[in-house]
């Protein structure tokens, strides 16, 4: 009671349900402790290149401090639409099919807000990224996870989507290269998953952003599978293979009329991207494709040696072929993943994720994120070596 007013509450119902982050925790403990080793974070550890940098600061130093068009720079859409078009043959409207973001995360946002009413289903792999459950629910929507399995390293199984679809499912909602297995789908599993899509009337939201960090293999963009263009909204963005992460740039790519309704979101939480921001991601598309390529080695190295490390001590690991994160199962140690994790900051110093933190699927599984210098990586193995042979991993 307060001036005569009842409350029935102070934060509205539909926040209250959204879970508190897995991941929180760990970084709350963290900061506690000094000469940690962190795999935790998902961030590239170079500097933004320096010719993307200075692109910026002569932004500034040229005035251009305004609001750009709430779809961005019209120079950044153009390159975007060359880029896509180069990289997968996908052709999208500078003027019309294409918003630049403040990051994915606003970019996630705006494609559930476009497409989702309150009760509409949205599938997504199990394990998956930390954001898309809580993100879902913030748009009235009701998340469904289709669980994936180590021993197959975590494929997605078209079968299992069709086994959860029902009349209230609107959307799939995936991310490959995948947030935190490290998994890449074949174009044959794609494309049978966009003919379920097709048949069941499905949109996709499609979180390409680590979309250049593929090993060996290749990166399908699903809009570009046939009839999936006109159903798809496709996530992109500068954070990983830039190491553009505090640079928050993004971008959507979608039909006109699905464009146009994330845009109406848009206009009015964000009005438009930094201006800067974009005028270095301007610099990124034009000129980075050579940084790139050698973040993309170097990444590749430190993989290996992450890989062939925590299979060597006996913590089974598959080749994850995609991003920059490993996902080993710990259950062996005889300690669940949470309790593994917590153990390993405070005796050895080293932090990783529990994978339940992604998922019921990520149970018995830790995330760690490979893009650290591989000194780092080096000395980190060695902790988790020490750390594994005071709990011995159990064998059939």
């Amino acid at each position: 009671m307060h001036d005569g007013v009842t409350h029935r509450g102070n934060i509205s119902q539909h926040v209250q349900a959204i879970p508190s982050s897995g991941i929180r925790r760990f970084f709350d403990l963290l900061a506690s402790i000094e000469g940690v080793i962190s795999l935790g974070v998902g961030q590239p550890d170079f500097v933004t290149p320096n010719h993307i940098r200075q692109a910026a600061i002569r932004s500034i130093e040229d005035g251009e401090t305004y609001y750009t068009s709430n779809y961005g720079l019209v120079e950044l859409r153009q390159a975007i639409s060359r880029h896509l078009n180069r990289l997968y043959g996908l052709r999208y409207d500078s003027g019309t099919e294409i918003i630049v973001t403040a990051g994915v995360s606003e970019a996630l946002i705006l494609a559930l807000e476009a497409i989702i009413d309150p009760g509409d289903e949205v599938l997504s792999p199990d394990p998956g990224y930390v954001a898309y459950l809580p993100c879902v629910l913030l748009a009235g929507g009701v998340y469904t996870q289709v669980p994936t399995r180590s021993h197959d390293d975590f494929m997605l199984h078209p079968a299992d989507i069709e086994s959860r679809i029902t009349p209230r499912t609107k959307a799939l909602l995936i991310g490959y290269p995948a947030n935190p297995t490290g998994a890449v789908m074949p174009r044959d599993v794609m494309e049978e998953v966009a003919r379920i899509v097709e048949r069941h009337n499905l949109f996709v939201i499609s979180d390409e952003i680590y979309d250049r960090l593929v090993y060996g293999t290749e990166h399908v963009a699903f809009a570009s599978l046939p009839g999936m263009r006109e159903r798809t909204i496709v996530l992109g963005g500068f954070s990983k293979a830039y190491a553009m992460t505090g640079w928050r740039l993004a971008y959507t790519c979608a039909r006109n009329e699905l464009t146009e309704a994330m845009m109406k979101v848009h206009q009015y939480v964000m009005m438009s991207a930094p201006t800067a921001a974009q005028f270095a991601a301007l610099e990124a598309l034009n000129h980075g494709e050579e940084d790139v390529r050698g973040m993309v080695a170097e990444y590749d190295r430190r993989r290996q040696l992450v890989v062939n490390a925590l299979n060597g001590m006996g913590l089974p690991c598959g080749e994850p072929k995609g991003a920059f994160y490993a996902f080993p199962h710990v259950g062996g140690t005889g300690m669940n993943d949470e309790t593994f994790a917590e153990r390993l900051l405070l005796e050895e110093r080293v932090a990783v994720i529990p994978g339940s933190a992604f998922g019921e699927a990520g149970a018995g599984h830790v995330r760690i994120c490979y893009a650290a210098a591989y000194e780092q990586l080096e000395e980190a193995m060695e902790r988790i070596r020490r750390f594994v042979s005071r709990h011995p991993v159990a064998t059939k």
